[in-house]
């Protein structure tokens, strides 16, 4: 059998994994009567459904919504990116297996379509021996399905959809709960709902409580009805997690013809102009999110009203934060004499430092160069199994390259993440990087990868 092997690495410090995915299963409905009254449960069969034998996931009536997580264990001919990027799976290997798609002779089968399939992104067992390979020692997951909930039009259905993938994802956790770790979704369509399943989810542990940046049908966390969510964030000690999305609001109700989020936007103009790959305008999309997200509670003075209140920027790199936290102390001393909300107490810059932190990728090099400004509010995110992610070895590969010191690098690679989370250190933590995987016969060869590689390859003919 081909052995895949990779460079030795060690480590002496155990990481964080503050964003990493998991795919929402068919049996997270399947099982949605043992968590719920009979009430919510038909709701739910009314809000968001996945129907068993059309393999669609139902929302509002609409068939076919959400971005597929449901469909598991490999299809024909075509490559799962939500659940695709397990050990050693990267770019390159993602690439070749793309280009023999384009030719029927030479497609993916059923069988290594499975196998590229990482069930570690919904069954918790995989996911351990997967995480060992990448040396990631502690994770938080994520719902892959991020889009979808806010815009559940019923609020008891918002409230049955929450709890049922809460219970999940909690049980999903408890195979070891000192390395897996969930963030928990709260139903924004009413807040006292919301407010009710932060106390539930607390009571089990649950750290992270996570709401997109413009959340349920185009709400902004400013707004005063939200008042008693952070209240109750502030006395469970729960941690804002602000997951942005590349949203395309595909899911609106019948008249509501608001833009929605910054994100719309990009796409609306990457659409008009005529850009030729989605994927193009998804580093714009989450970056716009999240730049709104932090303009818009700095300036607003939203930490000052809820003093105890920390959160997380998720999946939206870092690069660009530096700037939009010198343009918010740079606006809010050029125009304070004006301003009709009340005076802040500290720069928004300072609030952001005491009180947040942000992701990056492993690929992400700049703040490995500016370690004074990230050094306490940076946290690393592996954003496994999404076509994207990678492993803990790529962000220290990319940190040495940059020679950051190794007491940056165990800070941004575990130690702010648990800080933020209030999570122990693990007992016992991977040191070694695993060199070897042994592959099925079937796998790209490295002639294959390089001619994969060659922009021509990806020409239909």
């Amino acid at each position: 059998m081909p052995i895949q092997k990779f460079e030795p690495m060690t480590k002496d410090f155990p990481t964080f994994d503050c964003d990493a995915h998991v795919t929402e299963p068919p049996w997270l409905w399947e099982r949605a009567k043992d968590y719920l009254t009979k009430d919510e449960l038909e709701a739910l069969k009314n809000s968001m459904w996945w129907d068993q034998e059309t393999r669609q996931l139902i929302v509002n009536g609409f068939a076919g919504a959400g971005l597929g997580s449901q469909k598991i264990g490999g299809t024909p001919g075509e490559v799962n990116v939500l659940s695709l990027a397990g050990p050693g799976l990267k770019h390159d290997i993602q690439r070749a297996l793309n280009v023999r798609n384009l030719k029927r002779e030479t497609a993916l089968t059923k069988e290594q379509a499975a196998y590229i399939d990482h069930k570690g992104s919904y069954e918790p067992k995989p996911r351990l021996r997967d995480m060992d390979v990448q040396g990631i020692d502690q994770v938080m997951i994520i719902p892959t399905d991020i889009d979808t909930y806010p815009w559940i039009q019923s609020s008891t259905g918002a409230r049955a959809m929450c709890k049922a993938y809460n219970e999940w994802a909690w049980e999903y956790c408890q195979e070891n709960p000192d390395r897996l770790f969930f963030a928990a979704l709260l139903p924004m369509q009413n807040p006292k709902y919301a407010e009710q399943e932060v106390y539930r989810v607390a009571a089990k542990g649950c750290r992270v409580g996570l709401i997109r940046p413009i959340d349920a049908m185009g709400n902004w966390p400013i707004q005063p009805k939200y008042n008693r969510v952070w209240r109750a964030m502030e006395e469970t000690g729960m941690v804002y997690g602000m997951h942005p999305f590349p949203a395309m609001g595909a899911l609106k109700p019948p008249g509501y013809t608001e833009q929605y989020s910054g994100a719309e936007l990009i796409a609306l103009t990457a659409s008009a102009s005529g850009l030729p790959h989605s994927f193009l305008t998804n580093v714009q999309n989450f970056q716009a999110e999240a730049s709104i997200w932090v303009t818009t509670v700095l300036l607003s003075g939203f930490f000052e009203r809820y003093t105890k209140l920390r959160a997380a920027v998720f999946e939206a790199s870092s690069t660009w934060l530096s700037f939009i936290l010198d343009e918010c102390d740079k606006i809010y001393r050029l125009y304070r004499n004006e301003r009709k909300l009340p005076p802040l107490k500290q720069l928004p810059s300072e609030t952001f430092f005491e009180r947040c932190v942000t992701g990056f990728e492993g690929d992400e090099a700049p703040p490995s160069k500016l370690p004074e400004f990230y050094e306490n509010i940076l946290a690393w995110s592996s954003d496994v199994y999404h076509h994207d992610g990678d492993d803990a070895w790529r962000a220290i590969e990319t940190m040495r390259k940059c020679e950051l010191p190794e007491k940056y690098q165990a800070k941004f690679l575990g130690d702010n993440a648990r800080r933020l989370y209030r999570i122990d250190k693990p007992r016992e933590f991977i040191r070694e990087r695993v060199t070897e995987i042994e592959r099925p016969d079937w796998w790209p060869t490295d002639a294959e990868i390089r001619e994969a590689l060659k922009p021509e390859s990806a020409l239909r003919r």
